[in-house]
């Protein structure tokens, strides 16, 4: 596991759901505000946000199943059942209602998230959000090939990890640092080395992705998010997911937002901190949160 940097009103906790370990960074005080990584990810990707905004809310940054500090059971790793795994959290955290922000593969469960469970969703927020098209970068549709956990042992081997994170070592100590892009697509990758958590990456990949591209798009229920206040966030230069995907999806969800930042790649929250957080922090001072329960 990365080393990980202390976060000031923040911390590290775990919980027991339904008799599997959980990680989750929690902290601050105000509105709920969830968290939700991308594949392969974890929820440090949000380390460069976690501490300003708990100032002003409570942040819930979970590692989900399969993923970070969380057990990797041997079990469902689709959408839907990872957006009950949210809702069961909540739920265990006493936590009734929530904007939920997703990037990545956290963007398709936000999504999934908001149709399986309204009543919990106050405010949506997609960053570089899978599910909304089919394209994807040619890399994902590679691993979730048939026959690649065969491949996978060899391609991530844990010494080349040692090496590598070696050399990153050696970088910084001159002085040089790697893009947050770069840091977060590392991450990646030293998590594949795990055995139990690259069995979990091949079924989480095959339930969105197969050798054409995403398996699962939304596009066709986006409408059902019209009273819910959404916020779309694409960095211009994303190399996984289109920027496209995002135009389509503000287009389709009446008063959605959509903010392009023109210098990030699929990482704008970790790329650009403090636009992504005076962002994300303006969005939810500026709109009501829906109230499902009430209609």
């Amino acid at each position: 596991m990365p080393t990980l940097t202390p976060i000031e009103n923040v911390r590290l906790e775990t919980i027991s759901l339904h008799g599997h370990e959980v990680a989750y960074w929690r902290g601050g005080s105000g509105p709920a505000l969830v968290l939700l990584h991308g594949m392969a990810g974890e929820a440090t990707t949000w380390q460069p946000i976690l501490e300003r905004l708990a100032r002003d809310y409570t942040v819930i940054a979970p590692d989900l199943p399969g993923h970070g500090r969380s057990a990797k059971p041997r079990g469902d790793y689709s959408l839907g059942a990872y957006a009950s795994f949210v809702r069961d959290l909540l739920v265990q955290l006493d936590t009734p209602q929530a904007t939920i922000v997703g990037q990545s593969l956290g963007g398709g469960i936000a999504m999934q998230f908001g149709y399986q469970h309204p009543e919990y969703c106050q405010r949506l927020v997609l960053v570089a959000s899978g599910g909304l098209g089919e394209e994807v970068a040619w890399v994902l549709r590679a691993l979730a090939a048939p026959g690649m956990e065969f491949v996978m042992p060899i391609a991530f081997l844990p010494w080349v990890k040692d090496r590598l994170t070696d050399v990153a070592g050696v970088l910084s100590r001159v002085g040089l640092q790697a893009s947050p892009q770069t840091a977060e697509m590392w991450r990646a990758y030293q998590s594949l080395t795990d055995r139990e958590s690259r069995t979990a990456f091949v079924h989480t990949i095959r339930s969105v992705i197969d050798l054409r591209g995403q398996r699962v798009n939304a596009e066709n229920r986006l409408y059902l998010a019209a009273d819910v206040p959404t916020l779309i966030v694409w960095g211009a230069k994303d190399p996984i997911i289109p920027l496209d995907h995002g135009q389509r999806a503000h287009d389709i969800i009446p008063g959605s937002r959509f903010e392009i930042f023109e210098t990030a790649g699929h990482f704008p929250h970790a790329e650009e901190p403090d636009r992504f957080a005076t962002l994300l922090d303006e969005f939810i001072t500026t709109t009501e949160g829906h109230d499902a329960t009430s209609s």
